[in-house]
């Protein structure tokens, strides 16, 4: 059972002074998160057995279905390691692999897909049945891009090398610059594409948070090979490699397979990109960082990220529900993310929040009047959007009062 959160807002925590024998219960459970992409294999097997073709659709029914419930069968996890833990757990090699394992496993499946798309086996596939595989095949891509997210944020050259082979299934490559030097930055401020604000829709954000990434993160990369004198067009510029890198993949898996398996890529990308998308549409919405007088924004905290605690989410998403921490301490590797009682709290796991997000006036009750709770009742706080905003300057302060206030 997780302890009572002490005053400092850390739960589970102990003396310094303490010897360091917490010992990580998800030790062994990380390694779920590499049987993802399998979710490929048994589509095809499901099919085979079975004759029924709702199986090619597994991505979807696992995500939107099985997980939530799965949450919220076994409930929440606060517990995390002491600070006398810390040091020996992020050093232990047992949690790199367990997100490397994942990238051989990315590309087989993908493969598998490609291969089935051809017309490989001797399965027959309806045009319904090979979107259902696309799905499948997207969202292990999107969670390849959360594994690239953990592997990006260390220091280590080949794993952020191998964050970009993570990305190259989905064409995000670029995500790799603009969430560390860019996102990171600027989160919870108008200036960030990624973080979404209060009344925005979901099918408003994925659009302006794709442009404005790959804006971004060209510009960020522009700029520093501008200092050291170099042009932005070059291999040696992060975004255009990564691009580079996912025409070549599907360059390659089309001289394969043929063209046929071309349009079915391209929308696994789409689904991939979609479910990151949606995921930073949870993390920030309506969070806001203050201006100080300075003019600077004041520095990023616990409560600028929207944290969950759901245990099976967590331990397939690598602890990316524990975001808050994340925020606070860029550099902290998955397994050493710690619950931050001072955050707001999603009232769901990811896959329950992912399919309220699909409705948006689902989502707007679910969600609004938590942003306003966490201000205060200040909407002035919040991170609006311009029609929330417009509707806060027409309607004036009494708006603060409900939950109804668009």
């Amino acid at each position: 059972m997780p302890s009572v959160a002490p005053a400092n807002g850390w739960l589970n925590e102990r003396s310094s002074t303490a010897a360091p024998h917490w010992r990580d219960p998800k030790r062994h459970l990380w390694l779920l998160g590499t049987i993802v992409p399998g979710l490929v294999g048994l589509s095809w097997l499901g099919a085979d057995l079975t004759g029924e073709g709702a199986f090619w659709w597994c991505g979807a029914l696992i995500t939107f279905v099985v997980m939530p419930a799965m949450d919220h069968l076994v409930g929440a996890d606060s517990d995390g390691p002491s600070d006398d833990s810390l040091a020996w757990l992020e050093a232990d090699p047992f949690y790199r692999w367990a997100t490397y394992l994942y990238l051989p496993c990315q590309y087989l499946s993908l493969v598998f897909a490609c291969w089935l798309w051809a017309g490989g086996g001797w399965l027959t596939m309806g045009p319904w049945d090979k979107v259902g595989l696309m799905i499948t095949v997207g969202f292990v891509g999107g969670c390849a891009i959360n594994v690239a997210h953990q592997l990006g944020h260390t220091r280590a050259g080949s794993e952020r090398r191998l964050a970009k082979i993570a990305l190259a299934q989905s064409c995000y490559g670029h995500f790799f610059v603009e969430h560390n030097r860019g996102h990171h930055v600027r989160v919870a401020t108008p200036e960030d594409p990624a973080s979404s604000r209060l009344g925005e829709s979901l099918y408003a954000f994925i659009p302006r948070s794709v442009v404005g990434s790959a804006v971004s993160a060209w510009r960020i990369e522009a700029r520093r090979l501008a200092r050291r004198g170099r042009s932005r067009w070059t291999l040696r510029n992060g975004v255009l490699n990564a691009w580079v890198m996912s025409a070549a993949l599907f360059s390659g898996l089309v001289l394969w397979f043929g063209a046929a398996v071309l349009p079915w890529l391209l929308g696994q990308a789409i689904v991939g990109v979609c479910l990151l998308e949606t995921v930073n549409y949870m993390e920030h919405y309506g969070l806001r960082r203050q201006k100080l007088p300075n003019g600077r924004y004041e520095q990023v905290r616990p409560e600028h990220s929207w944290n969950s605690d759901t245990m099976v989410a967590n331990v397939f998403l690598f602890h990316l529900q524990r975001h808050s921490d994340h925020h606070a301490n860029p550099l902290r590797p998955y397994q050493a993310l710690r619950h931050r009682a001072e955050a707001p709290q999603l009232p769901a796991g990811y896959g329950s929040m992912m399919l309220i997000a699909l409705i948006p006036p689902l989502w707007r009750r679910i969600m609004d009047y938590r942003v306003l709770r966490h201000y205060g009742g200040d909407i002035r706080l919040a991170g609006l959007s311009r029609r929330a905003e417009a509707a806060y300057t027409k309607r004036g302060p009494a708006i603060t009062t409900s939950a109804g206030w668009q």
